[in-house]
Formats: C-alpha cells, structure tokens, sequence
C-alpha cells in the first residue's frame, strides 16, 4: 500500500511509534444490491475499499476518491454507517497506527470495476448472500451499512 507523503513526513521524525490517523471504508452497492469487494494485494484477502484521508480533505469525499482510484467505479457517499477507533496495526516495517474509521454506504453510479492500481490484485461485485472469506469487521460494516438502525458498542466488551 502507498503511504501517503504527510505520514512519511512525521515518520521521519516519530519514527515508529503508534500514531493515531483517521482512515475511510467505503461500503459501495450496486443498482443490483451487490457490494463492491478488492482482493488486497498486500494480504491476497477480499476486504471493503478504504483509506486515508489526505490533510484537509473530507472523508466522505476521500472515500469516493479512494473507491475510483482503486476500481475504477464512481461513486456518491449516502451516508455515514460507522465510526469507530481499530485496534492498533504494527506493519512488517515496524510502523504503529491506530486508525478512527469512518465507514459510508456509497452507491455505484459509474464506471466498470477493475483494478485500477497496485493495491489490488482483483476487484469485483458479490451479492451479499454469497461474499468471499472476509474478517468480521468487513462483515459487520457490510451488514451495518443495509440497515437503518443504529449499532450500539459496549466498550466494556472491548477489553
């Protein structure tokens, strides 16, 4: 995955200590209900499309960005279904985050998928019914973001 320029620029100076940054997940639907799915390159697992938001930017837009430069689908973010803090990530080069999600239904309104940059090895639509092996996390964004009710998080469930 590309690491963006401003977080290279304060990894210079903390090193590898845990930094804390915001980051997006897009849960995009189709006209035919199904969900827009990218086999990850870094991992070779199916996961929703997400990222970064660069400095300034709004995050529903940075989804809607990240959607296009990865599968090359347009998009619009209808709403807002999640936000939440992740559990902490120490990648292969020894880098910490902590990311604070926030996750959008976003419907299709253009484009065909494909992968469209090297953080993809496949992208594709899957109706719900039948999606690939994905983590629980994807799983409950995906069921998140077909209902219209609120989820609850018991932080106390969370230690």
């Amino acid at each position: 995955m590309a690491t963006p320029e401003f977080i290279t620029t304060i990894r210079a100076s903390a090193g590898h200590q845990l930094l804390w940054l915001p980051g997006v997940t897009a849960v995009v639907f189709d006209d035919d209900g199904r969900v827009l799915l990218g086999r990850r390159a870094d991992s070779g697992r199916w996961s929703l499309i997400g990222g970064i938001p660069d400095p300034g930017e709004q995050p529903a837009a940075c989804a809607v960005r990240e959607v296009h430069e990865e599968t090359a689908v347009r998009c619009v973010a209808e709403r807002v279904v999640l936000v939440q803090a992740l559990t902490p990530v120490t990648y292969a080069n020894g880098d910490t985050c902590q990311y604070m999600d926030i996750t959008f239904r976003c419907r299709a309104v253009g484009g065909e998928a494909r992968v469209n940059d090297d953080e993809s090895l496949d992208v594709d639509w899957f109706p719900v019914d039948a999606l690939p092996a994905m983590d629980e996390l994807a799983l409950l964004r995906i069921k998140q973001a077909l209902s219209d009710a609120p989820t609850w998080f018991d932080p106390t469930n969370l230690l």
